[in-house]
């Protein structure tokens, strides 16, 4: 099987999907019909370039994903050290 080759703009286009419009790597690289490993290399090789950075709704887009992930996570902390604290006050003789 011949190893298929992507234009520059099209790899620019899948990193812009990440980064400016809020797709994780796993959807763009689904709805570009590419591995995510893929997707990962080229945001890697081509997403700190100039005029890459996140703007716009979808950099907003991106930071509010970013937030909430970053929120359940916390939430799931803390549940967990509520229940750890529970667990060992009855513990106390």
């Amino acid at each position: 099987m011949a190893r298929r080759k992507f234009t520059r703009e099209f790899k620019i286009s899948a990193v812009q999907l990440v980064q400016q419009q809020g797709y994780s790597i796993s959807q763009a690289a689904k709805s570009l019909g590419v591995d995510d490993n893929c997707v990962r290399y080229w945001i890697k090789q081509l997403g700190q370039g100039p005029g890459m950075a996140p703007s716009g709704d979808g950099a907003v887009q991106a930071e509010l994903q970013r937030l909430r992930k970053e929120n359940a996570r916390l939430l799931m902390e803390r549940d967990i050290l509520k229940k750890a604290a529970a667990f060992f006050a009855k513990e106390q003789p």
